[in-house]
């Protein structure tokens, strides 16, 4: 991974925990914008530190649980924790309907990326956890 500083003019360039997919990030005011090939998806930029949060008080390594927002997230996985209703926005850190999961595969990478998280880099079943 190469560093970038978060902007548009310089996005921060992430591959997925399995290494398997390049995509980028950036700030754009509130939002975090996530560029996957020809994909955009965004979402809330204070799950950065809400997701930081939630892993520091889980204590310990957390499945990813990656999942498309029309499919079930699995109980107890970060992607679970980007859709709950008693997560700290209520609800989706994603903002754009049809593409608002995936959260647990696009942002633990860039947690890892800024020095906040410990992630497995295996080919399924990654996990992360809080440094």
């Amino acid at each position: 991974m190469t560093d970038g500083d978060g902007t548009a003019e310089s996005p921060w360039q992430l591959h997925t925990a399995p290494g398997s997919s390049e995509y980028t990030m950036h700030r754009a005011g509130d939002e975090l914008v996530c560029q996957v090939g020809s994909t955009t998806l965004r979402y809330q930029s204070r799950a950065i530190e809400d997701l930081h949060a939630w892993l520091v008080a889980q204590g310990d390594w957390v499945a990813l649980g990656a999942a498309d927002e029309q499919k079930p997230a699995a109980e107890g996985t970060v992607e679970a924790f980007g859709r709950a209703e008693d997560n700290p926005v209520g609800g989706w850190y994603g903002l754009r309907k049809g593409y608002r999961g995936r959260f647990g595969m696009y942002l633990p990478p860039l947690l890892e990326q800024l020095g906040l998280v410990e992630l497995e880099h295996n080919a399924r079943n990654n996990r992360v956890r809080a440094l």
